[in-house]
């Protein structure tokens, strides 16, 4: 994402009273004396904000403002890819080195967020500057606080580019934006994460159209929301797909995004998958397990003795094991084709053992059914003319 190359700070205080602007010097006063040694992880630092503020509007600030004051943008590697193993790695290198891009920005800021009690999601879209749409995509933050939701810009809000240089300069008017403000500079690829029941869509951006419509369809964001936030991943993933294919896939930066969010349903539909073939694997071990205490009593004649019942459950649970491990089979979805042979062979498995367990029931029945002094005679195979018998 090329960053804000000139910014005209009109209006840099618009919407904050005396009252704001009381509470922010004096937030920004108590995180200038946070001690260095916790500046490193973001566990020291959520440490200090949650010790010396209480609701969750002080805190934001706190996050935002220590951001703005401590980490600097990283224009050397403003278009580079840098492979992180997951965020955690990411915002543990941003502290160490005080630099980051975009995303790092938002990433530390949600971060930190999270461990403070203030729910937050990195979001990631389109940004226009000066009227002109960036040709990189851009990162930034949702968060709720105090049960309304707010979008946070933490890069865009600790300075700006100006004549290849960066500029270290809070701006305020990137914290706590609300969603008809902010959609005019930024458009995430999820059109949930405009906060608006009549959402722009991708083309109204690049038009300029920045007005709510409510001729439009309503879109209840909040339900929508509550939803996603209770979907699992996979569902989580189809429904963002959905709505970034409807909102307009007009542009290669868009088709991308849709891209990995498809490479997303495909990693976790797969992963759902082996840990559905697992769990089905693992029953049926269980099951051989369980097989293979009965055969061992039986060839042992059932002693030393044990009741009836006990016997019962011993192949009871055997089959109990088999059946639920062919169930778990069948509610798997979309396998890839590496796996179909091995759910099939499985299945199979579970056939056969399934079979051969049907004749040592058979067995146990007559058994059971046996008058006590004579079962002993069932553990023998007697010739009689020829024909054996048993």
């Amino acid at each position: 994402m090329k960053f804000l190359a000139s910014i005209i700070l009109i209006g840099l205080f618009s919407g904050m009273n005396a009252q704001n602007t009381c509470d922010y010097q004096r937030i920004n006063k108590i995180m200038l004396l946070i001690p260095d040694s916790l500046t490193h992880s973001t566990e020291g630092i959520a440490g200090y904000i949650n010790a010396s503020f209480t609701n969750q509007g002080n805190k934001a600030r706190a996050i935002f403002v220590w951001i703005a004051n401590n980490i600097l943008y990283d224009l050397e590697n403003e278009y580079s890819f840098i492979y992180f193993k997951d965020s955690r790695e990411a915002v543990d290198i941003v502290l160490k080195t005080k630099k980051g891009v975009c995303t790092n920005y938002a990433e530390l800021f949600t971060a930190i967020a999270n461990q403070v009690g203030i729910k937050s999601y990195v979001i990631s879209g389109l940004s226009k500057q000066n009227g002109t749409i960036d040709s990189n995509s851009h990162a930034w933050c949702a968060a709720n606080i105090d049960s309304a939701w707010y979008l946070f810009d933490p890069t865009w809000g600790s300075g700006n580019i100006r004549n290849a240089k960066y500029i270290k300069k809070l701006n305020n008017l990137y914290f706590k934006t609300k969603p008809e403000e902010f959609i005019k500079t930024h458009m995430p690829f999820d059109p949930l994460w405009q906060f608006l029941n009549y959402p722009l869509t991708t083309r109204d951006f690049y038009q300029g159209k920045d007005s709510i419509n409510k001729i439009k369809p309503y879109f209840n964001y909040r339900d929508t929301l509550y939803k996603f936030e209770h979907d699992t991943e996979i569902e989580k993933w189809v429904s963002c797909a959905k709505r970034i294919e409807g909102n307009g896939v007009i542009n290669m930066i868009i088709l991308e995004r849709l891209n990995d969010v498809k490479k997303k349903i495909d990693y976790f539909t797969n992963k759902m998958v082996m840990e559905q073939y697992f769990e089905s694997e693992k029953l049926y071990n269980e099951g051989i397990k369980q097989f293979n205490r009965f055969v061992e009593y039986r060839n042992q004649q059932f002693t030393p003795e044990m009741p009836d019942k006990l016997i019962t459950q011993m192949i009871d649970s055997a089959e109990y094991f088999f059946n639920n491990s062919k169930f778990k089979l069948r509610e798997i979805k979309h396998p890839n084709s590496s796996m179909v042979t091995a759910i099939i062979e499985l299945d199979w498995t579970n056939d056969d053992a399934l079979v051969n367990l049907k004749e040592h029931k058979v067995f146990l029945e007559r058994y059971l059914q046996t008058d006590k002094t004579l079962r002993k005679a069932l553990f023998y195979k007697h010739i009689w003319m020829g024909k054996t018998l048993n």
